[in-house]
């Protein structure tokens, strides 16, 4: 037997382009006109979903927008809606405006919040706790309400993740109010995870650390110094850039973490390691 070589060249297999981590997905972001909001508006997007926009500002909604359309798929890629999250009703409005505009909805990242200034517990105002209340605990309890019916009704499952903070994972003496109400978002989410879980819809939170937004910087301009001290409290030793917190809610909203439900994801450079 003559030991033969077969020289037929081999069938070019075909080339298979990733599929972006949301690709088909529509997508709802609260607090898209700024920050980590936007950063994520940009990245569900540049990933392969459909984003609706939510903020209280039309001007940062627009402009972040048209950023999302002109980086690629257009008018089809991106649009927004003016939405404020104290406002029941037009939390239900501005859901229902995702599901009319792309036909159902996927998945959402409930980013949207408020900061008032920081002190002691005895120097919380009321008007501002009520504040802090309507639009950081409210807000994300209204939104998460309307999604799962809206997700119920299309897409028949899907993913939530709300952005809460390391601060609501243990005491809080210069923003007490603020770090109350993250806590309770954690509460609410683990508590849908294992509401909604038999249904196929997943509710996770992450807990991010120091992240560099308009909010960290109100902060710093109030408490002058706080980011460095912040910094030197992180082994990782900086902040976090709002597309890094955004990574980690794209994640959770994938099938890449379908096994992921009821977690609080820490995303704080090892703050609270």
């Amino acid at each position: 037997m003559d030991n033969a070589v077969d020289d037929t060249p081999a069938p070019e297999q075909p080339r298979h382009t990733p599929a972006g981590l949301l690709a088909g997905k529509v997508a709802f972001v609260t607090g898209a006109g700024r920050g980590i909001g936007a950063a994520a508006a940009r990245l569900f997007a540049a990933e392969g979903a459909r984003v609706m926009l939510a903020a209280r500002t039309e001007a940062q909604l627009q402009a972040v927008t048209e950023e999302v359309r002109e980086a690629g798929g257009g008018a089809d890629r991106a649009a927004y809606v003016v939405c404020d999250l104290a406002d029941a009703a037009g939390v239900r409005a501005a859901v229902d405006r995702a599901v009319e505009r792309f036909g159902r909805l996927d998945v959402a990242f409930n980013n949207g919040a408020t900061l008032t200034p920081p002190g002691p517990l005895d120097q919380v105002r009321p008007e501002h706790f009520d504040h802090l209340y309507a639009v950081n605990l409210r807000g994300p309890w209204l939104a998460m309400t309307a999604q799962v019916a809206a997700i119920r009704a299309t897409s028949g499952r899907g993913a939530i993740v709300n952005n809460t903070s390391v601060g609501s994972l243990g005491s809080n003496p210069e923003l007490p109010a603020y770090g109350a109400m993250k806590r309770a978002v954690n509460s609410l989410t683990e508590t849908a995870a294992v509401t909604y879980g038999p249904e196929n819809i997943r509710v996770n939170a992450i807990a991010p650390g120091t992240t560099l937004t308009e909010m960290i910087h109100e902060w710093e301009e109030a408490s002058p110094g706080v980011i460095e001290r912040l910094n030197s409290q992180t082994p990782l030793g900086r902040p976090a850039t709002p597309d890094e917190i955004a990574q980690a809610a794209a994640w959770l909203l994938s099938d890449r973490s379908s096994y992921v439900t009821g977690t609080v994801l820490r995303v704080d450079g090892g703050a609270r390691a």
